[in-house]
């Protein structure tokens, strides 16, 4: 949903962004639809002499070349850490700060420039945001489009 409030950085630029400026991008996995599902893997952390077919694993992960993402809360927030692609967004409350909420994307230059998913991530074909590439800063279009 397209908002103009940034939100406000309760980091003040010193938490959940990279050296290059980015912030990690913030989205429940349920917008994100079965591509997390398909993709992500459990990590069951460190543990002694537990068999982990008989525990539940303590986050879910993708960590790619150049796409990293986890999921550890019971909110079923995934952080997005590392990606080619990014959106303009709201900041997130106080509970991820320094992060962008995704799915509240603002116009360009506008609240936190944020890591997110591209549109093959989603079910539809289409980011609930726009994307645009690391590498250049241009515009990627959904191919449903």
């Amino acid at each position: 949903m397209k908002t103009d409030y940034a939100g406000i950085d309760y980091s003040h630029g010193k938490s959940n962004v990279d050296g290059k400026g980015f912030h990690y991008g913030v989205i429940n996995y349920n917008v994100v639809g079965s591509a997390w599902y398909e993709e992500a893997q459990p990590n069951y952390g460190e543990f002694d002499h537990e068999d982990e077919d008989y525990i539940d694993p303590i986050s879910w992960y993708i960590d790619y070349e150049d796409l990293q993402a986890e999921c550890s809360d019971d909110y079923g927030d995934i952080f997005i850490t590392k990606s080619p692609y990014y959106t303009w967004c709201q900041y997130c409350s106080p509970c991820a700060p320094g992060a962008g909420y995704l799915v509240n994307w603002t116009e360009e230059g506008v609240g936190a420039k944020a890591y997110c998913f591209d549109h093959d991530w989603f079910d539809s074909g289409k980011a609930p945001y726009p994307v645009y590439r690391v590498s250049d800063g241009s515009f990627v279009a959904p191919d449903c489009d």
